[in-house]
């Protein structure tokens, strides 16, 4: 069970996403953090130094914790296909919604920081992509490609549409244009291709 602390740690982290959803990493700042949570300054700081390491909470717990937990997926035998459909809608889903998205703050913090976080996150994404893609090709379901290649083509087109859609809408046949390329890829056959 979850200490006061534990608990209260959790409530100014989820205060906070949305925070740091709207305005980014850079215009954030304790007294926001504060407002947003009905905290008082000490009862903040008690828990956090500073608006980078509420953000870096922030990341770590969504890293950890992440819709797209393929390992629980693999271990349950679920189909290599099924897992990467279910990946492929929470990511159309996220791109539909950019105003809950928190890559234009990811970006700030990255460029505003010498932490490794960022590169732990990436790092974390593409090895649950690879598990994934060699577990399709394992059973069956998926070609044999160069999984290096194909993971790097999924998260940059990913971050990259991510990226954008706070700038620009993506609208969803350019997203599902993008995922038939991939999937083609992945599993051939493009008449069969669901998206």
């Amino acid at each position: 069970m979850a200490t006061k602390s534990e608990k209260t740690r959790e409530h100014i982290i989820d205060c906070s996403y949305s925070l740091f959803a709207e305005y980014g990493f850079k215009n954030i700042t304790m007294k926001d953090v504060c407002e947003r949570t009905g905290m008082s300054r000490g009862g903040l700081y008690s828990h956090f130094p500073g608006t980078a390491e509420i953000f870096e909470a922030l990341i770590r717990r969504m890293t950890e914790s992440g819709a797209m937990d393929f390992q629980t997926a693999i271990k349950k035998n679920i189909p290599a296909v099924t897992i990467l459909n279910n990946a492929f809608k929470d990511m159309e889903e996220e791109l539909m919604h950019p105003e809950d998205s928190l890559s234009i703050a990811i970006y700030e913090y990255a460029t505003s920081t010498d932490n490794s976080i960022i590169a732990e996150l990436s790092d974390r994404a593409a090895k649950r992509w690879r598990a994934l893609i060699r577990y399709g090709i394992k059973t069956g379901e998926f070609r044999k490609v160069n999984t290096d290649e194909i993971v790097n083509l999924i998260l940059y087109t990913y971050q990259g549409v991510r990226m954008w859609s706070r700038i620009s809408p993506i609208d969803k046949k350019t997203y599902h244009s993008m995922i038939r390329n991939i999937k083609r890829q992945l599993i051939g056959n493009p008449g069969g291709i669901d998206t």
